[in-house]
C-alpha cells in the first residue's frame, strides 16, 4: 500500500489513508498522505474505505486483499452499492480464483453472472477506463 500510495503522491494524486487505530503503533504510518484517517477497528475501517470509494480495484495479495474484495463483491451483489470492482490480474495471479468462482457457480453457490461483477485484466489503463465506463 505504500508504494502505491508514493506512486499516487509523485502522481500529483490525493491519498486518504485509513487505520485502524492498534495499528498506527504497529505498522509503518504513511507520512506523506494528506488525509489520514484513525479508526477504531478494522470492520470500521472496510466501512469507511467502501464509503469514499467510487470503485474498487484489487491488486495481487493477501488474506486482507482477499478479504477485502470478497466482501465488496459480496455487498454488491446484496445491492448495498453499485461501484464497480476489479482485479488486476499481473501475471494471471487472479486466475485460479476466478476458476474457483466458476466452479462455485457451478456447483449453485454462485449467480452464474458472478464474473460479470468483476473487471478482470492486466493492464491498468485498461481497467481504469472500464470503470469510468461503468
Amino acid at each position: 500500500m505504500g508504494k502505491l500510495a508514493d506512486a499516487v503522491l509523485r502522481g500529483g494524486g490525493h491519498v486518504i489513508g485509513v487505520i485502524p487505530d492498534k495499528l498506527v503503533t504497529s505498522e509503518a504510518v504513511h507520512n506523506e498522505v494528506q488525509d489520514l484517517r484513525v479508526v477504531r477497528t478494522m470492520h470500521e475501517r472496510k466501512a469507511l474505505m467502501a464509503e469514499l470509494a467510487e470503485g474498487f480495484i484489487a491488486l495481487p495479495g493477501g488474506f486482507g486483499t482477499f478479504e477485502e474484495l470478497l466482501e465488496m463483491l459480496a455487498w454488491r451483489q446484496l445491492g448495498w452499492h453499485d461501484k464497480p470492482l476489479a482485479m488486476l490480474n499481473i501475471a494471471g495471479f487472479y486466475d485460479p480464483l476466478m476458476k474457483f468462482l466458476d466452479h462455485a457457480a457451478r456447483e449453485g453457490f454462485l449467480r452464474s453472472e458472478a464474473h460479470e461483477l468483476i473487471i478482470l485484466d492486466d493492464n491498468a489503463k485498461k481497467i481504469l477506463g472500464r470503470m469510468k465506463r461503468y
